[in-house]
């Protein structure tokens, strides 16, 4: 055999584990989503089924076909029902916006949570609170202001000279530092009543569930999250740098504000209708990655881990003590060990997801 030929046979080798090991990790993807897939269906149907009442599958299925069940039309319809749809759009929501900012920005730190836009909708909301006297639609109009307006002012603020994703990250942990003491300031001189209602806003609550509040919500992840899920490819692409990026035909700063701006969006509905749900958006793009593997589209699989996240901790926070704690408590029991733990892999290995 000639030094031609066995360069061939080596590079047809090299093709055939490539191809391979993409088709692994496309199957290990496929499974990982099906699965969270049914654990979001599995939860969201215990969350209508159990309660202080417990209602069977096929009376619930009644309930949602529009029948009249005794009880069960009040209880799962009215009740149920809004809170478990609000949690998984919430979750979808805070699930993709935040492995958007993470992986735009290429640092698991680079979460809403952590650079401020949660914490400029939650000001927002205390103002009209406690400055206001506001209740209601009006707080949550005004909270989804508070996070769009925060969000612009921290990109303006991270572009000059050129977009970087560490400037933006440490300006926004600033303005996020700023906006909790506002926070602190105005409950401190609050009254006891407004106290208590901007701090079951500000907790992050499913309990004040209604289709009143589902629908903007729903209204927006149906017009935005088909837009970014169709350009997931091009997210994946960035995830290996604007440069290669760009020398794969993604249209590098085009897609960025799309993803941007999409992020931001869906943070500040979600925000306006359950209060800012603490770890959410910044515990399920790692968690994701954990299960689906290097290489893969984080954008679906995040959205059904925020899924499971706000579900399964509402359903903790109802039925798992004595007492029932609002889901933002339970998240954040969860997220905050998560945090210590991804700050400490994070100084040690490096920034990537």
């Amino acid at each position: 055999m000639t030094a031609t030929e066995t360069a061939v046979l080596a590079a047809s080798d090299r093709a055939a584990a490539v191809i391979a090991g993409r088709r692994s990790r496309h199957r290990r993807h496929a499974r990982t989503t099906i699965v969270l897939g049914v654990l979001v269906f599995a939860l969201l149907a215990v969350a209508l089924m159990v309660g202080n009442t417990f209602y069977g599958p096929s009376e619930v299925v009644r309930v949602i076909l529009g029948q009249t069940v005794p009880g069960a039309s009040f209880t799962v319809g009215e009740l149920r029902l809004p809170r478990s749809v609000l949690a998984v759009l919430a979750g979808f929501a805070f699930g993709i916006a935040g492995v958007c900012f993470q992986t735009l920005l290429r640092n698991p730190l680079a979460s809403p949570d952590i650079i401020g836009i949660a914490d400029g909708a939650g000001a927002a909301a205390v103002i009209g609170i406690v400055v206001l006297s506001l209740s209601g639609p009006a707080v949550s109009l005004l909270a989804l202001g508070g996070a769009l307006l925060t969000a612009g002012a921290i990109y303006l603020l991270s572009i000059k000279g050129g977009f970087a994703g560490t400037r933006l990250i440490l300006i926004g942990i600033g303005v996020a530092a700023m906006l909790q003491s506002v926070i602190s300031y105005l409950l401190s001189r609050a009254a006891q009543w407004d106290i208590q209602t901007a701090m079951q806003w500000l907790t992050g609550s499913l309990n004040n569930a209604s289709w009143e509040r589902v629908i903007p919500l729903a209204i927006a992840s149906a017009v935005i999250l088909p837009l970014m899920l169709l350009q997931g490819r091009a997210m994946g692409a960035m995830q290996l740098g604007d440069d290669s990026a760009a020398g794969l035909g993604v249209r590098v700063t085009p897609t960025r504000l799309l993803f941007i701006l999409g992020a931001v969006a869906l943070l500040a509905f979600a925000t306006a209708a359950t209060g800012p749900i603490a770890f959410v958006a910044f515990m399920a793009g790692p968690i994701a990655a954990r299960l689906t593997g290097p290489g893969a589209n984080l954008l679906l699989p995040s959205a059904f881990v925020g899924a499971v996240l706000v579900l399964g901790g509402d359903l903790i926070g109802q039925f798992a003590f004595g007492e029932r704690y609002p889901v933002g408590v339970i998240t954040g029991v969860l997220g905050a060990p998560y945090l210590i733990y991804l700050l400490i892999r994070t100084n040690r290995s490096g920034g990537s997801l």
